[in-house]
């Protein structure tokens, strides 16, 4: 199993899964590892694309890539279009051409989002959905989705999509659940964007990481696409309410009814394809932010 990106929020996560389930664990980030606890990982500390890789490809040919690697802010994709193009459509490019050349049996599974659907014009979506972004991030997502087709439908290469919604977890510093929690700490007040009426399907990391195992030992790698989701639709005020009530907070959520660029207004996913590899998710949504909230340490104003 080769990981890209296995210093980073959901990078660490998937890792620490498949050494748990016995894989054989290489990771590839340039951040040192210094702050990230992997054990019985052989990590090689360089920033894609390198020639580096073509050695370590020839070298230990995996039979699993997981692609954590990119960027992955809307709002930044929003103000730097281009660099998000090479962290996202380009770096895949680079990858698949390697595992072309180096590893042509390599399974790729590529880490793409929701983002690619934009607003979905009904719920819950499925694979089949209009893609219609509302951001360069969804677009480029799509273009590197196009890609792992392309490889995959002209040179054989094994090749995947997973469309994941919004992850949050212990150790993601950015996002709603981290914004809200941030926003307290160091104001004792909670001023959101939007009407709060906003929804999202949340999905923990370790689900996320389970997720992904399945679909790397279970799926036909045609090029296709799945899903990766709870399921469960969760307005913004619902969360906020939540996990206020988690943290002991008394302090009441304000929104500012105004927009945000680039986000959609609702999601819930439609999981039954990756359901049929054997995916259940297993974290419910509570538990998830209760683990959340007693990560954090919050000492929360306003109490």
């Amino acid at each position: 199993m080769l990981i890209t990106g296995i210093a980073g929020f959901l990078g660490a996560h998937v890792a620490r899964h498949f050494v748990q389930e016995d894989w054989q664990v290489i990771g590839i980030d340039e951040i040192p590892l210094a702050n990230v606890s992997l054990t019985g990982v052989t990590c090689h500390r360089f920033a894609l694309p390198d020639e580096k890789l073509g050695e370590l490809l020839r070298t230990c040919p995996p039979q699993v890539c997981i692609h954590c690697a990119g960027c992955a802010s809307v709002g930044s994709s929003m103000d730097a279009p281009a660099a998000d193009f090479r962290g996202n459509t380009v770096l895949v490019f680079e990858l698949l051409e390697a595992l072309r050349r180096h590893a042509p049996a390599c399974r790729f599974v590529l880490l793409s989002s929701a983002a690619v659907y934009g607003d979905p014009a009904s719920l819950p979506v499925t694979e089949g959905h209009a893609v219609l972004p509302l951001s360069p991030y969804g677009y480029h997502k799509r273009q590197a989705e196009l890609l792992c087709e392309e490889f995959f439908r002209i040179y054989g290469l094994p090749t995947v999509a997973v469309r994941i919604f919004s992850a949050y977890g212990p150790g993601l510093r950015r996002q709603v659940v981290w914004d809200i929690c941030q926003k307290l700490l160091t104001t004792g007040q909670l001023t959101l964007r939007g009407t709060g009426e906003e929804s999202r399907d949340f999905i923990h990391a370790n689900d996320i990481a389970r997720g992904l195992r399945v679909v790397a030992e279970n799926a036909p790698c045609d090029g296709g696409l799945y899903n990766l989701a709870s399921g469960r639709e969760v307005t913004i005020a619902e969360l906020s309410h939540l996990l206020l009530a988690t943290l002991g907070s008394k302090v009441q959520p304000c929104f500012d009814r105004r927009p945000t660029p680039g986000n959609p207004l609702r999601w819930r996913a439609d999981i039954s394809k990756i359901a049929s590899l054997g995916f259940v998710p297993a974290i419910p949504f509570e538990q998830g932010i209760a683990e959340v909230a007693g990560w954090g340490g919050w000492e929360i104003s306003g109490r």
